[in-house]
């Protein structure tokens, strides 16, 4: 969680107007440390505020993500996610059963961490690296149904 004042301090730093629904945003992914869609996000701030729509809740992702607060990543088969890590050239792994996704520190050296074969002339900023497999438990799950599956009877 945030220390008190941090999320003022932090949304009138990027220019930003201090909402109660910005802060409870802010707040919440802080709070969590975990890659949020947008409802799942909702369904964490409206205890705190009340109502507050779906709508309002994407306006405020796009407000906080555009001022740099937050990013946001967009995986092929599943909505955006969003997470308070930026400023930095990290990666994800992706359980493919459960959908947990875990932060993956650069691979090597400085960002953008991989150099292409060609530019083709753009000025490389960011190389998104996604890893898939199955987390722990997943893992676990799977590995106990197959030998439930080869038991004999």
């Amino acid at each position: 969680m945030l220390r008190d004042g941090a999320a003022v301090e932090r949304l009138r730093e990027a220019g930003l107007r201090v909402t109660a629904a910005r802060l409870a945003v802010l707040e919440v992914l802080v709070g969590v440390n975990l890659h949020l869609d947008a409802e799942a996000v909702a369904t964490a701030v409206r205890p705190r505020l009340g109502a507050l729509s779906t709508q309002a809740v994407y306006d405020n992702l796009r407000a906080l993500t555009a001022a740099g607060i937050l990013r946001r990543i967009e995986l092929p088969g599943s909505p955006a996610h969003y997470e308070t890590r930026v400023g930095d050239n990290h990666h994800h792994v992706i359980c493919r059963r459960c959908g947990v996704t875990v932060d993956v520190d650069c691979l090597v050296g400085d960002a953008p961490c991989l150099e292409p074969s060609a530019t083709h002339g753009f000025l490389i900023e960011e190389a998104q690296v996604t890893f898939w497999g199955l987390c722990p438990t997943c893992h676990k799950h799977h590995a106990d149904t197959l030998k439930g599956a080869h038991a004999r009877p």
